[in-house]
C-alpha cells in the first residue's frame, strides 16, 4: 500500500533531445527506452513493468484507443517492436505509435532510513516520431525537494532520495551525450539543475499543495 501522495502533474521533469544519439523513428525510440530504463533500474528508480501510448493517424490525429503493454525484466526492443506492431488497433491500419510512457516501481528511503517500493516512482517517455528523438525522465512525489506537499520541511528525507535522482540524471547525461534541459514548471515544482527548484519560503514553511491532490 502506498504512504505517498502523488502529483497529477510532474514536479520536476529533465528533457533531452536525442536526434545526434541516434536516428529518428520507433525502433531509436525502444533502443533508447531500454538504455536509459536500465540505467534507471541500476540505481533502483524504475523497475518497468509497463508501456502504454496512445495512437494516431497523420492529418487526423488521435484516434482514441490508449494501449498498455505489460512487461517484465529488461526490455528488449526487438520483442517489443513486434509486440507493438501486433497491438494496432485493426481499424486504423495507418495508425503511429505516440509518446511512450515507461511505468513501474521504484526504492526510496524514508526519514529512518528503511527501503520502501512506490509505484511510477519516476516515469521516463520517449517519443517515436519519424523525424525527431527525445527523452523525458519525470517525477510525481515530494521525497526529492525539501518541503512535503503540506509546506512541512522534510530535510532527513530529502538527504536520504535526492543524490540517488541527481546521481541517475548525471549518469543519463554520460548515456545520452547530452545535458538534460529541465522541463516545464507545474503547480508542483520545477527542475533545478538535477533537482527540485527551492520554493519560497513564510516563516520556515513551503506552499501547501495539498489543495491540488
Amino acid at each position: 500500500m502506498s504512504i505517498l501522495m502523488r502529483a497529477p502533474e510532474e514536479c520536476a521533469s529533465w528533457e533531452w533531445e536525442l536526434n545526434e544519439f541516434a536516428s529518428p523513428g520507433l525502433d531509436s525510440a525502444l533502443m533508447t527506452a531500454a538504455q536509459i530504463s536500465e540505467l534507471l533500474c541500476q540505481h533502483h528508480l524504475l523497475d518497468p513493468n509497463a508501456l502504454e501510448w496512445m495512437w494516431a493517424v497523420y492529418g487526423f490525429g488521435g484516434v482514441g484507443v490508449i494501449t498498455k503493454l505489460p512487461v517484465t525484466g529488461k526490455l528488449d526492443e526487438v520483442e517489443l517492436a513486434q509486440r507493438i506492431e501486433q497491438s494496432r488497433p485493426s481499424g486504423f491500419p495507418d495508425a503511429k505509435v505516440g509518446a511512450i510512457t515507461i511505468s513501474g516501481r521504484g526504492a526510496w528511503f524514508d526519514a529512518e532510513g528503511e527501503q520502501r517500493h512506490e509505484a511510477d516512482l519516476v516515469t521516463l517517455t520517449v517519443s517515436p516520431d519519424e523525424h525527431h528523438l527525445s527523452a523525458e525522465v519525470a517525477v510525481f512525489h515530494d521525497i526529492w525537494g525539501y518541503f512535503n506537499f503540506k509546506g512541512v520541511p522534510h530535510p532527513e528525507i530529502q538527504r536520504r532520495n535526492a543524490p540517488r535522482l541527481a546521481a541517475a540524471l548525471r549518469a543519463l547525461e554520460s548515456l545520452l551525450g547530452a545535458t538534460a534541459r529541465p522541463g516545464d514548471p507545474t503547480y508542483f515544482g520545477c527542475a533545478e539543475g538535477y533537482g527540485i527548484e527551492m520554493p519560497d519560503m513564510i516563516d520556515g514553511l513551503g506552499p501547501d499543495l495539498t489543495d491540488r491532490l
